[in-house]
């Protein structure tokens, strides 16, 4: 597959790229390793997926790898010839390149923003920013920037330490009385592509800072990547972006192990019986209330999963066992996008569905293959999970939690 472009609304004005390509001298296959349970590659494009402003998200890369995986995750992609793949080559180059396929196509918008997924605690709100920076044409480029707040040094030319922003002979000031500084951190940079095109390098005349809280970090190394991974398992166990939230169309769950408790009851007939939560009923209505559906998709072909979708007034697809698949197929045939989708499960044979959708969300006792992916919920399956995912939902579009 070399180019594959896939445009959210037209004509594109705000197109993101992202530079991927497939050699690392220090951590070979960077680009796709995992941190929080999520490729690196994935989580940008999740990111500028979920940016409402951005028309189309391109991954650049060399790499089949990255590219196939990109392009699951929902994201465009162009194949980046050899000679621009290089160590030497820039960012720019890749840039420049992705400008050019596009303009072929008669795709001209309006502007650029280049994300760098080797800065994996991007999110949509720091996408966003760096657009909304480029608004009222004051300046031409933007750039994420972290506080600053160290007392910097430098070498003198004997080798001596010289304060570059204090004065180290006088008075130590204290931290807070120090001019503001800011710290490119790398994240992300946004272009107005006529002024790019002409300078041909990302600071295409007047630069606006857009501060992030984002950490400053280089993963150069197998240890950078445990310690971000260690951070963001953290960050993530319970985070839910509003902007995430206020889109959602649906929120699709399995069956066994997150309405029930994973244990089935079989009688002397050999018919089934299961647990579920109460609790996850009233949570569920309030979803339909708020305008968001809900999906049952289960591998399961048992007269107990049609009877309590129905109970619950939810959407049910039983004996599925491409899940993938038929909730690809399903959102089109609504009209929803994975961007607009949650999805709830709790083992592997869900991975792929939670990979793609907006956001995904795990009981607490599912299986150790989701560890890491999407927001772990306290609760386990059939004792509230349902209801906590729900009530996270609620409470992230500024709805008031059903109930207890």
């Amino acid at each position: 597959m070399e180019i594959s472009i896939k445009v959210r609304s037209s004509p594109i004005r705000v197109v993101a790229v992202i530079p991927a390509r497939g050699g690392s001298k220090g951590i070979p296959g960077k680009n796709l390793r995992s941190i929080g349970g999520v490729p690196m590659i994935v989580r940008t494009v999740r990111a500028a997926l979920a940016a409402s402003r951005v028309d189309c998200v391109i991954v650049s890369s060399d790499d089949d790898d990255i590219l196939r995986v990109s392009a699951e995750a929902g994201a465009s992609i162009i194949r980046r010839p050899a000679e621009l793949a290089t160590d030497d080559a820039s960012s720019e180059s890749a840039l420049l390149h992705a400008l050019g396929v596009l303009e072929a196509m008669d795709i001209h918008p309006e502007r650029l923003v280049f994300l760098q997924c080797t800065s994996p605690f991007l999110g949509v709100r720091d996408v966003e920013a760096l657009i909304a920076a480029l608004d009222d044409r004051k300046f031409d480029a933007a750039l994420t920037v972290s506080p600053n707040h160290g007392f910097l040094w430098r070498r003198d030319g004997n080798g001596g330490g010289v304060g570059i922003n204090h004065d180290a002979a006088q008075l130590r000031k204290r931290r807070q009385d120090l001019a503001p500084e800011y710290r490119e951190n790398g994240a992300g940079y946004a272009m107005f592509v006529d002024a790019f095109s002409r300078a041909r390098h990302r600071f295409c005349g007047a630069v606006a800072l857009v501060e992030t809280g984002l950490p400053v970090v280089e993963i150069d190394e197998s240890d950078d990547l445990d310690i971000v991974d260690a951070i963001l398992r953290s960050r993530e166990r319970r985070r839910l972006d509003p902007h995430i939230a206020q889109r959602l169309k649906v929120l699709v769950t399995d069956f066994d192990g997150v309405h029930t408790d994973d244990h089935v009851f079989v009688g002397d007939d050999g018919g089934e019986q299961v647990r579920c939560s109460r609790s996850d009923g009233l949570g569920i209505s309030m979803l339909r209330a708020a305008g968001i559906n809900v999906l049952i998709l289960s591998k399961e072909d048992n007269p107990v999963v049609t009877r309590r979708g129905a109970k619950l007034k939810a959407l049910v697809l039983q004996g599925i066992d491409d899940k993938q698949a038929t909730l690809a197929q399903w959102l089109d045939d609504h009209g929803i996008g994975f961007d607009e989708a949650a999805y709830i499960g709790n083992d592997v044979n869900d991975l792929a569905c939670m990979g793609r959708v907006a956001v995904a969300f795990a009981p607490a006792d599912a299986h150790s293959a989701l560890d890491g992916v999407g927001i772990a919920l306290s609760r386990n399956g059939g004792n509230g999970a349902i209801r906590e995912a729900c009530d996270l939902i609620l409470a992230h579009r500024g709805l008031p939690a059903a109930g207890r």
